[in-house]
C-alpha cells in the first residue's frame, strides 16, 4: 500500500512490527522534493511508539490482521490458554490488552475472547459477555 493512502488508526508494519498509526502528518511538495508523510504508529504487541518519515509515494506493508474468538481453558501464572471456537485449536499467550487485564484476574476458565492473530503472533484484545 503507499503511505500517502494510509490514515490514523490504520495499521503499518514499521521494523517488522505490527502498528497502529496515531498520528499522521503530510507535507506538500516543494521545489526541494516530494510531498512527506510522519507517522507515529504504536506497537500491536509491545506498546512502543514507532515513528516513520518517508515520501507519500513510498509503499509500506500492511498486516493482515485476523480477528477470531476463543474460550479460555486455564490461565497459568500470566499465560492463558485458549481453544479457538472454529478450529478448536489449543493454544498459548500471555499477550493481553491492557485495558482488559483485571477482567482477567479471577475465575476466568470458559470465558470468551476476542483475540488477534497477526504476523503468527496472537494478543488477547476483548472479554465477551
Amino acid at each position: 500500500m503507499e503511505l500517502g493512502a494510509l490514515k490514523i488508526g490504520s495499521y503499518i508494519i514499521i521494523d517488522g512490527e505490527p502498528c497502529r498509526i496515531v498520528s499522521y502528518d503530510h507535507s506538500k511538495p516543494g521545489k526541494h522534493g516530494s510531498a512527506k508523510a510522519r507517522i507515529n504508529a504504536v506497537g500491536v504487541f509491545d506498546g512502543n511508539t514507532h515513528p516513520f518519515v518517508g515520501p507519500v509515494t513510498t509503499r509500506v506493508e500492511v498486516p493482515l490482521i485476523d480477528k477470531r474468538n476463543g474460550q479460555i481453558i486455564s490461565k497459568n501464572g500470566d499465560t492463558l490458554q485458549i481453544m479457538d471456537l472454529e478450529t478448536f485449536e489449543v493454544f498459548e499467550t500471555s499477550s493481553v490488552e491492557d485495558e482488559i487485564k483485571d477482567k482477567l484476574q479471577d475465575n476466568v476458565n470458559g470465558r470468551e475472547v476476542e483475540y488477534w492473530k497477526v504476523m503468527d503472533r496472537i494478543k488477547i484484545v476483548r472479554v465477551k459477555g
